[in-house]
């Protein structure tokens, strides 16, 4: 076994028996949860490098890791998974050192921004709000 999902709300544990995981609503998944909110393919999770990741499928109601929505995220030992409003805490025995650092999407970031030559809006009106003009 590789871990475990544990439901926060009580009832059966679910064994993470393989590296790879679909999860939804269809009984053809590996781990099939017949609730209505739940999509039939909603998340997968899978084990990278001995930790375990989440990623949505385009789900409609979503997953959050810890309480936030997200799209993917790593999941540590102990952390909650919520799959729509069902929430399950993750347990397993990591496998290695840590997980591989988040791959930043390249486009997320302007080349003006890279460069230097564009500062943020909230940096702006910082600096606008703390300059005082002395007239006097």
């Amino acid at each position: 076994m590789l871990g475990e999902l544990i439901p926060c709300g009580g009832g059966d544990v679910i064994p993470l028996l393989k590296p790879l995981l679909l999860i939804g609503r269809r009984s053809s998944c590996d781990i099939s949860l017949r609730f209505p909110n739940v999509s039939s393919h909603h998340c997968e999770l899978e084990l990278i490098n001995g930790y375990w990741q989440v990623r949505d499928l385009g789900s409609r109601n979503g997953i959050k890791v810890n309480g936030e929505r997200c799209d993917h995220n790593w999941i540590m030992p102990g952390d909650t998974l919520n799959i729509a409003k069902h929430v399950y805490e993750v347990n397993y025995t990591p496998l290695g050192d840590a997980p591989p650092p988040e791959e930043v999407d390249p486009m997320s970031v302007s080349l003006m921004e890279k460069a230097g030559l564009v500062q943020r809006r909230r940096e702006r009106q910082q600096s606008s709000s703390e300059t005082h003009v002395n007239l006097d």
